[in-house]
Order: structure tokens, then C-alpha cells, then sequence
């Protein structure tokens, strides 16, 4: 008897890792999507600089996302452009806020092509 909480200790452990591992994978399908590569997911920091680039936002996006508070701000921004270069509309953002485990996955491995936003237009010299 008193053996069973460690073994739903266990369980628990072994059901957290598989669903990470299975979000890693797609955080990883999506960076490849956006021809970027894969393994910078894994990169705390450096995944949000990939993903502002790929966004063709300036470097002042990537610097924002290191402020506590701002980053929930700017995320929401960066998500949202992330859901509109997949082709993907207001419906399907609102959907990934509230069942992000259902929409991350079709976005990864469903037919979604990612055509990434216009570059910022530059001061001409």
C-alpha cells in the first residue's frame, strides 16, 4: 500500500515527459516550417531571437522579450504574427489561446506553409 504513491508518482512523470518531448516536436516542426533551424527551440533565449527574426521584427522585439511583463505583451504580439504568417486567422489564434494542446500540433504537422511578413521598411540613407 504504501508503494502506489510512487508508482502514480512515476506514472505522472513518465505521462509529463512524453508530452513534452511530443510540444518540443512540434515547436521544433514549426521552427523548420519557418526555415529556421530546428534545434534552436530547444535554446531558452536564443529560440525567441530565431523566432523575432524570422518575423523580420527588429532586434528591439528579441531585447523586449527579456523584460518580466513586457515579454506577456509582446508574446501575445509575436504569437499572433507568428498565426498570421502560417495563414492562419483571428479564430485560430483566439482557438490557440484556449486549447494551445490541440492547435500548436495542427499547425506543426498539418499542410500550414509559413510565407514569413514583409521586412521593415528601412530610412533611406
Amino acid at each position: 500500500m504504501e508503494n502506489s504513491g510512487a508508482g502514480i508518482g512515476i506514472v505522472g512523470l513518465i505521462v509529463y515527459l512524453a508530452v513534452l518531448v511530443f510540444f518540443l516536436a512540434c515547436g521544433w516542426k514549426i521552427f523548420v516550417k519557418m526555415g529556421q533551424p530546428g534545434w534552436a527551440v530547444l535554446v531558452p533565449f536564443y529560440n525567441y531571437y530565431v523566432l523575432t527574426q524570422a518575423l523580420n521584427k527588429p532586434i528591439l522585439w528579441f531585447v523586449l522579450m527579456l523584460i518580466p511583463g513586457v515579454n506577456s505583451i509582446v508574446g501575445l504580439i509575436l504569437g499572433w504574427e507568428t498565426i498570421k504568417a502560417f495563414g492562419k486567422g483571428a479564430g485560430f489564434f483566439v482557438a490557440t489561446l484556449f486549447f494551445g494542446f490541440i492547435t500548436i500540433p495542427m499547425l506543426a504537422f498539418g499542410s500550414a506553409t509559413f510565407t514569413p511578413p514583409a521586412a521593415p521598411a528601412t530610412a533611406a540613407a
